[in-house]
């Protein structure tokens, strides 16, 4: 009898965890497409785009001051957790003006972890503007031109998100001074647009072994 629960756990046991797993991932492997083609951040001095990178989008504002807590729960909560990861990047779009005080930002970050994947690009008003409008959310810029909201861009400049959000229906992006709601779903759904892409890409490499 011990010998017969033994081996259930030791050979049973995994096979039947791997196939729990298994149905979770494809029941939940995709997030859904919210807006079909986000602007490009053409305006920024540096070479920052958002083209083939998987990007969480963010708005700091002109009082960057206000925002640091912002700033601070994404890169404890998801920016460090994630940042390995290629073709990972954060992108902060800046009024121009708030150069001086995001170096400072940068500096502090730095002290945490890594930020070379944290990139700030400045803008005017208007090109602020039409960078944020063209997510076609149903959130706000706020007259400082920032938000506590971050957004989850694809590869393809594509807006993605939840449309059964238990809480709001159809979600666009994630409340950055929430700390609970970064780790009860910020975290599921960069897990989720990460492991799309490994799959895709593990499938394409097979493809090609064939």
């Amino acid at each position: 009898m011990k010998k017969t629960f033994v081996l259930v756990v030791l050979f049973v046991l995994p096979i039947l965890i791997y196939l729990f797993f298994a149905s979770g991932v494809t029941n939940f492997g995709r997030l859904t497409q919210l807006t079909e083609e986000v602007a490009e951040v053409d305006f920024g001095q540096d070479a920052v785009s958002l083209d083939g990178k998987i990007t969480i989008l963010g708005f700091l504002g002109k009082n960057i001051q206000y925002q640091q807590a912002q700033a601070f729960n994404l890169n404890q909560k998801i920016y460090k957790r994630f940042y390995e990861f290629n073709d990972f990047q954060f992108v902060m779009v800046m009024p121009k003006g708030t150069e001086e005080a995001v170096e400072s930002l940068k500096k502090e970050l730095n002290q945490l972890a890594d930020a070379s994947k944290w990139h700030f690009v400045f803008g005017e008003d208007e090109e602020i503007k039409k960078q944020f409008n063209s997510l076609e959310s149903n959130l706000t810029l706020g007259e400082d031109l920032g938000t506590p909201y971050v957004f989850i861009i694809d590869k393809e400049r594509r807006l993605r998100g939840r449309d059964d959000d238990e809480d709001e229906g159809v979600k666009f992006g994630f409340n950055a001074l929430e700390v609970a709601e970064l780790n009860n779903k910020m975290v599921d759904d960069v897990k989720i647009i990460l492991a799309e892409y490994r799959m895709a890409l593990k499938k394409n490499n097979s493809n090609r072994e064939k």
